[in-house]
């Protein structure tokens, strides 16, 4: 415990810490794509997936566990970061500039965090925590996304967790020291094709439903 506490006394070390958790969630979300693809093989292959998932027992409620402790920790620490930066300069330019390479993942991620944070919970409440008594993954997820109104706030969030992992992916590899100027080009590159492709992956979900179910 002692490390945690001097890793974030210090701003390099608090850096780290979102770096870690930031690329652990980046992980997570594409492995969590892979599996709600298997929504296009048809009911009984996404079942399928489903129950593989959930026989993981005691280690699958440790992974949420896990997740969720790495999520408190990103978010947490990235408040302290942003509350920092306010105090550090409290007055802003009267001109921004773009420099220092800074995109929209970078200047909006304190504001889409906040906002992946309350998609994350609906979503929670909508698909993890709800009685499946007489229902199942599959119809619980087509029935849902028939519906124009949750298509699109799912389809939003997405987007959102999509500006987000555009600038945190390449930013996290930055910050643990993998900045050299050969090779950052590339990882940005990257960058921007993964978010693109869990953009599009997961919104191409609501869509397919809507327009097949």
């Amino acid at each position: 415990m002692k490390w945690l506490i001097t890793t974030l006394n210090s701003s390099m070390g608090k850096k780290q810490i979102m770096a870690v958790t930031g690329l652990a969630f980046c992980l997570f979300v594409a492995v969590h794509l892979i599996g709600n693809l298997t929504i296009y093989g048809g009911r009984d292959l996404f079942l399928s997936y489903v129950d593989h998932l959930h026989g993981w027992g005691y280690l699958l409620t440790a992974a949420e566990w896990g997740l969720v402790l790495l999520a408190l920790l990103h978010m947490a620490v990235g408040l302290i970061l942003f509350i920092e930066n306010l105090r550090a300069r409290p007055v802003r330019y009267a001109v921004k500039k773009n420099a220092g390479g800074r995109t929209i993942g970078s200047t909006t991620a304190p504001y889409t965090g906040f906002l992946i944070l309350c998609f994350i919970v609906v979503h929670l409440l909508k698909f993890r925590f709800v009685d499946k008594t007489n229902t199942n993954d599959y119809l619980l997820l087509s029935d849902t996304f028939a519906q124009l109104g949750w298509g699109l706030f799912y389809i939003a969030g997405v987007v959102i967790v999509a500006v987000h992992v555009s600038h945190g992916f390449w930013s996290g590899f930055q910050t643990l020291g993998l900045n050299h100027p050969k090779y950052m080009p590339f990882i940005k590159s990257v960058g921007i094709v993964f978010s693109v492709i869990i953009g599009v992956g997961f919104v191409s979900i609501p869509l397919f439903i809507f327009t097949t179910f």
